[in-house]
C-alpha cells in the first residue's frame, strides 16, 4: 500500500547499469511512518539485477547486521539495505562506515533514517564525519506524506467506495498524510461497528491507532516533567501555533518556554510544521497527548488557550468557545459561540453557523437569555441558507421553550413557518405556524409581523384561495408602512410581484419594474432578487417564455451578490421548467437528476427537477419512470406540490392513466386535481391539467362536467394576458369538440375540431412552445384523417389509440385526397419534431397513425421484406417501447396492432438481439 520512490530506484539502477560503473550510496530521509522499510523491500526487488547479493542491517535490532562472512561477499555486485540507521550506537556506526567505505564497483546501498531521531541533526552516521571513497557517488532522496488522491486510493482499496470525499479529505487532514498512520486509522475504520458509512464526523471519532499513540506518547514523556506542559500546550491547542503562544498556554514563561520548545523538539515530541509554526507532525497524535493530561491541567492549558486564540486576527471564535467550553467558562463559551456564528454568517458560511448553534443549543442547561440570543441566529441562518429536517425539528423545540420572550418565541415561529413552508414543502403546517406568528408579533414587533403577513401573500401554495391571499397583501403592506424599513417594504413588494404575476394582473410588470435592484442594502437587494426570480417563475407559467431570461439573470446575479442561496437554487428549478416547454431537451434529464442530487436536505427544492424529469419520461416512453419522478420518488407528498407544478404533475398522471385505457381512474384523478387549482382560483395555473382533465371526463362519459371545466377555466382567465393559458383553453375546446363528435357518430364535426385543434398549434408556436405545437398539430391531423375515413378504421383518439371504431363505417370523405394529403404531411411533420425532440413515445405513435394511412411504395417485390438478420421497422418500434417498461397492452394502444401481434414482435426482436429478457433488451438495443 505504501508507494515505492521512483527516484530511489533510478539511483541505485545506476550502480549496476555498467561493469565498470562507481559504487553508489543513496541516503533516505523520512520521518516515522513515511514507509521508509517498506521502500527497502521494494529496492531489493530492483529489477536488471538478478545476481546481484542482498544484504540487510537492521540497526539496533539484536542480529539485524549481516554476518562477517557475508560483508566479505561485498567484493562482489552486491545491494546493502540498511534500515533505521538513527537506531545504530556508535559501534554500530563504525562498523557501518567502515563496510561502505570498502564498496567496490557494481555494489550500492540505501541508508534509511528518521532525521527527527539522529543524535546529531543532519548527520546519519554519526558526528566523526565519513572519508568516502573517491568513485562513490553519495545521494540523497526524501520520503514525502501522501497527497489526497494517494489517500482516496489506498481509502477505496480498504473501505471500497463508500469513502466519500469528505472523509478523504478527514483522513488527509487528520494524519498528515503519513502512509502508516492512514492504514492504521484505515484499519481501524473497516472494522468499526456500525460499518463505517463514509462521513467525516466519524473520521474524527475513529480514536487514535495504537501504533502512532505509543509513538507520540513514548516522545512526549522522554521530554522533562518541566518542560512537558509546553507539549501539552500544543496538543490543546491542536493546529500549528506560534512559538510566544504555545509558551503562554503552557504558563511557563518566556525563558522556561524558550528551552522547553527546544528540548521538545530534540525529542521529536513536536516538529515545526511551518516558519515560526509547531506542532504534531500527525495532527491525530494530539487527541493522544490531551488524554493523559490531568484534568485540571487540562482545563487551565484550556482558559489560557481561550485568551491565546482570541488575540489572533481574524478570531476564531468558534475555537475560542471550544476552549473556554472545555475549561469550564460557560458564559465564554456562549458568547464565543455567538460571535463564530454572527462570522460565519456575515461571510456567507451559513451551513457552518448553522451546525455550531445546533450543537450549542442542543446543550441541556442553557441559560433562558443565552437560548433567546442564539435561537433566532440559528433560525435566520437556516431560513437563508439550505438546511434539512433537521433545523425544523431544533426550531420547533425552541418554540415550545415557555421561558422564551413573546417577540423572540414569535420571530421564532415566523422562520420556523417559512422553513416548512418554502424549504420543506408542509404547506398546511406553515401556514398555521404564520397565522400564529403573525398574531404573536402584532403587537410587539410590526417588522416581524409585516415579514409574516408578506409570507401568507405567496399563492403558490394549496388551500387559501386567491382572495385571501390579497386580504394579507393588504395588511402586510400597512404593517410594512408602519414598521419605517425598506427591506421589509421590498420582501412585500417582492410577494405582491408573486401574486400579481399568478393570475395575470395588468399591473405586474409595473410592480416588477419597481423593485430596487439597485440598493446598496443587502437586506433590500435579496428581497429585490427574490422578487425578480418570483416574476420569472410566474412568467415561466405565464407563457412569457423570452423575458424569462432577463429576469433570471438579473435575479441570480443580485442573489449572489447580495447571498441568497435559496433564492439561487429555486431560479435555477424555473429555469428547468422554461427549457422543458422551449424545447431545450437536450442534456435535461441530466440537469435535473443533477439538481435533485445537489439539493438532497431539501428535496422541496427540487420539486421542479423531479416534475420536468417526469414529463421527460412520459415523453419518451418511460412510465415506469415517470411515475416515480413525478411522484418526487417519494420525499414528500404531491399534495403538498405548489399549485401550478402539481397540476402540471396531475395532467402528466391522467395523460400515462388515459394511454393505460384506465378513462374511470383519469376522470377521477382530473376531478381531484381541477378541485385544487378552482379553490386557488389562480386560472392560468389550470393551463397545464385542462387539455388532459377535459379529456378524460368526455371519455369517462361525463360531459357535463367537461363542459363545466371548460366554461369555468374560460371565466377565470377573462380577459387576462396569459398566453400558455389561453393555448391551453383551445386545446381543451378541440378535445370537447373532437370527443362529441366522436361520441355522437358526428363525422361532418371533426373538421371543426381539427380547425381548433391547429389555433392551438399556432398559439404554442408563437410562444415558442415546440412539443405542445407538435400534439396539438397532431390532434388536428388525426381529426382529419377521421373524417375523411371511407370504410377503413378511425384513427385514434388523442390519447386512446385503441380509439372507438364505430365511426369508421358512417364517416364520408370531407374534401377528398387534398385533405388527407394535409393531415398525412402535417403527421410526418409532427413525427419528425418529436424525433428531434426526442420523445420516443410520441414519434412512434405519430408513425403508426401515419402507416394506416400511406399508400405503400412503390418499386418493392411482392410480399414480404425480409429481415432475417436484422430487426424490422415494426419490431424495432415495439422493441423500443417495450424496453421503456410499456406493457404489452399499452403498446399495442400506442401502434394500433393486438396484443398477440405486439408478443411475436417483442419474440422476434429478442430471438435476433440474443437478448435474455425484456429488461435486457435495453441493452441489447
Amino acid at each position: 500500500m505504501i508507494a515505492t520512490c521512483g527516484s530511489a530506484r533510478r539511483s541505485l539502477a545506476r550502480a549496476f547499469a555498467a561493469p565498470d560503473a562507481g559504487p553508489v550510496l543513496l541516503f533516505v530521509e523520512g520521518a516515522a511512518g513515511l514507509g521508509k522499510t517498506h521502500l527497502l523491500r521494494e529496492l531489493a526487488e530492483l529489477p536488471g539485477t538478478p545476481d546481484v547479493a542482498r544484504l540487510w542491517w537492521r540497526c539496533g535490532v539484536d542480529g539485524g547486521r549481516p554476518e562477517p562472512a557475508e560483508v566479505e561477499v561485498w567484493r562482489e555486485p552486491a545491494l546493502l539495505l540498511v534500515d533505521d540507521v538513527h537506531r545504530a550506537d556508535e559501534d554500530e556506526l563504525r562498523q557501518l562506515r567502515r563496510v561502505l567505505a570498502g564498496m567496490e564497483p557494481g555494489s550500492a546501498a540505501a541508508v534509511t533514517y528518521r532525521p527527527e531521531e539522529l543524535p546529531v541533526p543532519g548527520m546519519p552516521l554519526g558526528g566523526s564525519a565519513m572519508t568516502y571513497p573517491f568513485r562513490l557517488t553519495v545521494l540523497g532522496d526524501r520520503l514525502a506524506p501522501w497527497d489526497e488522491d494517494r489517500v482516496r486510493r489506498a481509502a477505496t482499496e480498504v473501505l471500497g467506495e463508500s469513502c466519500t470525499a469528505e472523509a478523504v479529505s478527514a483522513l488527509r487532514e487528520r494524519t498528515g498524510g503519513v502512509p502508516r498512520a492512514v492504514v492504521d486509522l484505515l484499519a481501524m475504520l473497516r472494522e468499526q461497528r456500525p460499518a463505517f458509512t463514509g462521513t467525516a464526523a466519524e473520521v474524527a471519532a475513529a480514536g487514535v491507532p495504537a501504533r502512532l499513540a505509543e509513538l507520540v506518547l513514548s516522545r512526549t514523556y522522554a521530554v522533562s516533567p518541566a518542560h512537558r506542559p509546553l507539549v501539552w500546550a500544543a496538543a490543546v491547542l491542536d493546529g500549528p501555533a506560534a512559538r510566544d503562544e504555545l509558551i503562554a498556554v503552557s504558563g511557563l514563561g518566556a525563558v522556561p518556554g524558550s528551552d522547553a520548545l527546544l528540548r521538545a523538539l530534540e525529542s521529536a515530541a513536536l516538529a515545526e510544521l511551518g516558519e515560526g509554526r509547531y506542532g504534531f507532525a500527525v495532527p491525530l497524535a494530539a487527541d493522544a497527548v490531551r488524554d493523559t493530561v490531568p484534568g485540571p491541567v487540562r482545563q487551565d492549558l484550556h482558559r489560557r488557550a481561550a485568551g491565546v486564540l482570541s488575540r489572533r486576527q481574524p478570531v476564531p471564535w468558534a475555537a475560542v468557545g471550544a476552549h473556554h467550553r472545555a475549561a469550564g467558562e460557560y458564559r465564554g463559551w456562549l458568547r464565543a459561540v455567538e460571535k463564530a456564528a454572527e462570522s460565519a454568517a456575515a461571510s456567507g458560511r451559513h451551513q457552518e453557523a448553522i451546525t455550531l448553534l445546533e450543537r450549542t443549543l442542543a446543550t441541556p442547561g442553557i441559560p433562558p437569555q443565552a437560548r433567546a440570543r442564539l435561537a433566532p441566529l440559528l433560525a435566520r441562518n437556516a431560513v437563508t441558507g439550505l438546511r434539512s429536517d433537521q433545523t425544523v425539528e431544533v426550531l420547533e423545540q425552541i418554540v415550545r421553550d415557555a421561558d422564551l420572550p413573546p417577540a423572540v418565541r414569535g420571530e421564532l415561529r415566523l422562520d420556523l413557518g417559512l422553513m416548512l413552508s418554502n424549504q420543506m414543502g408542509r404547506f398546511a403546517e406553515g401556514w398555521r405556524v404564520l397565522e400564529v406568528a403573525a398574531a404573536e408579533l402584532r403587537e410587539v414587533r410590526s417588522v416581524l409581523a409585516a415579514r409574516a403577513m408578506a409570507a401568507l401573500v405567496t399563492p403558490y401554495w394549496p388551500g387559501a384561495s386567491l382572495d385571501v391571499h390579497r386580504g394579507w397583501l393588504i395588511k402586510a403592506a400597512a404593517a410594512a408602512d408602519d414598521s419605517g424599513d425598506d427591506a421589509m417594504r421590498t420582501a412585500v413588494l417582492a410577494n405582491h410581484v408573486g401574486l400579481a404575476m399568478s393570475w395575470a394582473d395588468p399591473e405586474a410588470w409595473d410592480l416588477v419594474e419597481r423593485l430596487p435592484v439597485q440598493s446598496t442594502d443587502p437586506a433590500c437587494a435579496r428581497q429585490a432578487a427574490r422578487g425578480l426570480c418570483n416574476a420569472a417563475d410566474s412568467a415561466v407559467w405565464l407563457g412569457f417564455y423570452r423575458r424569462v431570461d432577463g429576469l433570471l439573470t438579473e435575479g441570480r446575479e443580485l442573489a449572489t451578490r447580495s447571498g441568497a442561496p435559496y433564492t439561487e437554487h429555486s431560479a435555477s428549478g424555473t429555469r428547468l421548467l422554461q427549457e422543458w416547454w422551449t424545447g431545450q431537451w437536450l442534456g435535461l434529464a441530466k440537469r435535473c437528476e443533477d439538481f435533485v442530487a445537489d439539493t438532497a436536505d431539501m428535496p422541496f427544492l427540487s420539486s421542479d427537477a423531479y416534475v420536468v424529469r417526469g414529463l421527460l419520461a412520459v415523453a419518451q416512453g418511460d412510465w415506469g419512470e415517470a411515475r416515480a419522478w413525478l411522484s418526487q420518488r417519494g420525499t414528500f407528498g404531491t399534495e403538498n406540490l405548489p399549485v401550478p407544478l402539481g397540476a402540471t404533475a396531475a395532467g402528466a398522471v391522467i395523460r400515462l392513466t388515459l394511454a393505460r385505457q384506465e378513462v374511470a381512474d383519469a376522470a377521477e384523478q382530473a376531478r381531484a386535481a381541477w378541485t385544487v387549482v378552482a379553490d386557488k382560483g389562480v386560472w392560468p395555473w389550470a393551463a397545464e391539467l385542462a387539455p388532459w382533465a377535459v379529456e378524460a371526463l368526455a371519455r369517462a362519459g361525463d360531459t357535463a362536467t367537461a363542459h363545466s371545466m371548460v366554461r369555468d377555466f374560460a371565466q377565470g382567465l377573462g380577459d387576462a394576458d396569459a398566453p400558455a393559458a389561453r393555448a391551453a383553453l383551445t386545446w381543451s375546446r378541440a378535445v370537447l369538440a373532437e370527443s362529441e363528435a366522436l361520441a355522437e357518430g358526428r363525422p361532418d364535426g371533426l373538421p371543426a375540431a381539427a380547425e381548433t385543434y391547429r389555433k392551438a398549434a399556432a398559439a404554442y408556436a408563437e410562444l415558442p412552445r415546440p412539443y405542445s405545437q407538435a400534439l396539438t398539430t397532431e390532434c388536428a391531423a388525426r381529426c382529419e384523417l377521421a373524417a375523411d375515413t371511407e370504410g377503413g378504421e378511425a384513427p385514434a383518439h388523442s390519447a386512446d389509440p385503441a380509439g372507438p371504431k364505430a365511426l369508421a363505417a358512417s364517416a364520408s370523405p370531407a374534401d377528398g385526397h387534398a385533405t388527407t394529403a394535409s393531415a398525412i404531411a402535417e403527421l410526418e411533420s409532427c413525427a419528425q419534431h418529436f424525433t428531434d425532440l426526442g420523445a420516443v413515445w410520441d414519434a412512434t405513435r405519430a408513425r403508426a397513425l401515419l402507416r394506416t394511412r400511406q399508400p405503400a411504395k412503390k418499386g418493392r417485390p411482392p410480399g414480404r421484406p425480409s429481415h432475417s438478420d436484422q430487426l424490422s421497422p415494426r419490431e424495432a418500434e415495439v422493441a423500443q417501447l417495450a424496453s421503456s417498461g410499456l406493457t404489452n397492452r399499452e403498446i399495442a394502444a400506442t401502434l394500433h396492432l393486438s396484443p398477440r401481434t405486439v408478443e411475436q414482435h417483442i419474440a422476434g426482436a429478442m430471438r435476433k438481439t440474443g437478448a435474455l429478457s425484456r429488461r435486457d433488451l435495453t441493452h441489447r438495443l
